[in-house]
Parts: structure tokens; sequence; C-alpha cells
């Protein structure tokens, strides 16, 4: 056991001692014990005896029996997610977000099912359904972020899971996952979410009657952009469908990057209240400049998904976007490569704040991007927002040419 087990603690404490079992972290008959556990490399396990070896081949997730299955780093990790989700049975580490996306999808659909997506999902996420689900045989709905409860009239005698994102990694609809869960239930789909933008600080998903949520732990977890991991955590009916599929798809984490999650991990409420603070307040002056078309950001309050985001959110992150109006193509690069303290790069959550020019008219089909102005995505990191703020003000001064 952890020293986080116990249920009233709060998720800043859980964050801090999740995963710290004593067998992990030292023995006690030295006399103590390390703070973090220790990285254990493994492929192979020694065992004392062919009785030993038997035993061992029925373990899931804390007895040493092959590298591939996990060490005490890994599973200190997923113990320690596990516990930041109230009502989950246990957490499945694959070494990227999309791999997770991927594996849990694989584990919960067969030929002839029908999966809903959600219609903004993350890019990748969308190229794995109508790729390899397409030749596996799974057909994909991709439905409006904004259905909730009417989904209901999407759910056919095949549908087996409802896959949700939210908010939208570039258009950050927010949804109403309640309502969407509850449509489920009653007609026994599951469901599934990208809660990579929140993570269980700010949206704990499985509380909220979700089965299964993702997160891509590259982001925010991570929060220092030098690893890639993602993880599935689940509900008790759900979890060994999840470890089972990831057993015979040969998903295995890399204990040193464990570790680094793990490093992470440890400051994420920290971290996670000044993404989401200095993310508002240049959202905020961004929304009062003539240069803007609209600000998405729902955490303002006149964003559309901000009643629901108010109801169901503790906080918000530092992913969000904008459009500049009236601009072109040519505008938001010159935008763009005026700025200093952004760099120009993919993924978000890490220390350092980034931009990227957004197009999601390209990939959407249910619904439609139809907004002429181009669209900016900003990752907001650790710097003082005044700086990131003048560096933005100097980006429009370049883009006016």
């Amino acid at each position: 056991m952890s020293k986080s087990d116990d249920d009233s603690l709060r998720p800043a404490t859980k964050l801090v001692q999740g995963g710290r079992r004593p067998e992990w972290t030292g023995d006690p008959r030295l006399g103590g014990g390390v703070v973090n556990p220790p990285v254990w490399r493994a492929s192979t396990i020694l065992y004392d005896n062919i009785a030993d070896l038997k035993a061992r081949g029925h373990a899931t997730h804390d007895q040493l029996y092959y590298g591939r299955r996990g060490t005490p780093t890994v599973w200190a990790l997923a113990d320690a997610l596990t516990e930041l989700e109230p009502g989950a049975e246990g957490t499945l580490l694959y070494p990227s977000g999309v791999a997770a996306n991927s594996a849990g999808m694989l584990a919960l659909l067969a030929p002839g099912d029908h999966l809903l997506m959600v219609d903004s999902a993350y890019e990748p996420t969308r190229a794995f359904c109508n790729g390899l689900l397409k030749r596996y045989g799974v057909e994909t709905t991709f439905y409006d972020p904004l259905v909730g409860g009417a989904i209901a009239e999407l759910i056919r005698p095949e549908t087996k899971l409802i896959f949700l994102e939210s908010p939208g990694s570039l258009t950050f609809e927010v949804q109403d996952i309640p309502a969407i869960v509850a449509a489920a239930r009653s007609r026994g789909v599951l469901t599934m979410l990208d809660n990579t933008w929140a993570t269980p600080l700010l949206f704990p998903a499985l509380a909220h009657g979700v089965d299964v949520t993702m997160m891509s732990l590259t982001k925010y977890v991570g929060g220092h952009s030098d690893a890639m991991m993602g993880s599935l955590t689940a509900t008790r009916a759900v979890w060994p469908k999840l470890r089972s599929a990831a057993y015979q798809l040969g998903q295995a984490v890399s204990p040193d990057d464990c570790a680094l999650m793990l490093r992470g991990l440890r400051t994420l409420d920290v971290r996670m209240a000044r993404h989401g603070a200095s993310a508002l307040a240049v959202a905020e002056w961004l929304a009062a400049r003539g240069e803007v078309g609209r600000v998405l950001h729902p955490a303002l309050a006149g964003d559309p998904g901000h009643e629901i985001w108010a109801r169901d959110f503790s906080g918000a992150s530092g992913l969000f976007g904008f459009t500049l109006k009236g601009s072109d193509e040519a505008g938001r690069t010159r935008f763009i490569e005026a700025l200093s303290h952004f760099g120009i790069g993919f993924s978000w959550g890490g220390y350092e704040s980034l931009v990227v020019p957004s197009n999601p008219a390209d990939i959407r089909t249910a619904t439609f991007w139809t907004d002429p102005d181009p669209l900016v995505r900003l990752s907001i990191g650790l710097e003082d927002p005044a700086d990131l703020i003048a560096d933005l003000a100097r980006g429009f001064a370049a883009m006016a040419g």
C-alpha cells in the first residue's frame, strides 16, 4: 500500500505520496528508505525454483515476472495515477498518448462493432479510426461535440463505445460529459475520454461516470518536454479487458521514462495552477485586442462552453486558441515567426510556451469550421505572463507589417 491510499486525502497530497510503497522505496531492515522509487531496469527476472516461476505467472501488477510486465518504477507511476481517479481499479502505461488511445479502442471494440467518435478529436485519433479500425471491421461515426444527451439518437444496437475529448484540442468545445455518459449507460455502451487537457486534477473523469480515461502523460504530467508516455485508467469492469489487450499487444514502457513522469507528477498541482492562471491572463488580454476575432478558452465568460466548464471543471489548463481577425496565412506566419518567447513546435504542457498554426477545417466531417480568420493555438508555459503578453504585442506589430 502507498501513503496516499486514504481516500480522504486531497489531490495535491496524493500527487506527493502516490506510488511510494515502502517495499519500492526502501528496505526497512536497513533502517529507512529513499524518497523516490529507484529506477528498476529489467528484462529477465530470475526465480528461486520452478514453483516460484509458476506462481508468479499469474501476477498482474505487483510481482516481478518479466520486464514487459513492469518493475516497481512502472508500478509506482501506475499506482499514483490510479489514486488520482476515485473509482479506478488500475492504470496501464503505453509508449505515447496515441498508443494508449489505440490500445484502448482495440481492447474494447471488435469487428462488426460501431464507434461514436467526437468530431473534435485529436487528429491521430481520427486517423486511427479511419485507418486501422476501419480495416479491422469497426465502423466509426463522427458526432458533434455539442450533441449532449441527444447522442442517444446516434446509438445503434452494435454501438459499443463512445469516445470523448473535452475540451477539443484545437477548437476547445466543452462536451456535456454527464449527459453523454447517462445516455451511454442507459444503452449499455462504454465511454472513453481523452482527459489530457484537464488531467484528473481539474476533471476526475471516472467520478463523472466515464469508464476509461486516457492521458498523454507527455504533456502536463511529464511537464518538461523530455519524455513520451500515455495512460489508461479504468473502472473494475473494464480494467481486465485493457490489461489483457496490453499484454497481447506487447505494450511496455521504459522505467527511466516512468521515473521522469513521477518527477513531473509530484509538482503537477502547482504547475497546473500557474499554467491556468497565466493562460487566463493572456486570454483576457487577447480578447481585448482589435487584431483578435475570438478567443477559444472555456474559462472566459463569453465562451460557448463556459457554462458547462464552470459546472464540471475545477480549473483550466494552459492550452487555448484564438483567431486573427481579417488576417490571412501570410499574416499568421508573420505573427508567429515574430514571437521570441513562444517556441514553434507540437505538443504542449511543458514548462515552455509554444505556438502553432491550426487548421481544423481540414479534419472535421460531422461539424464544420467555417471561421474565415486563421487560427492560432497557444500553450502557455511557466514564464511570467507579462513577458508573454509583451511578446504577443510584438507579434501583432509584425503582422501589421
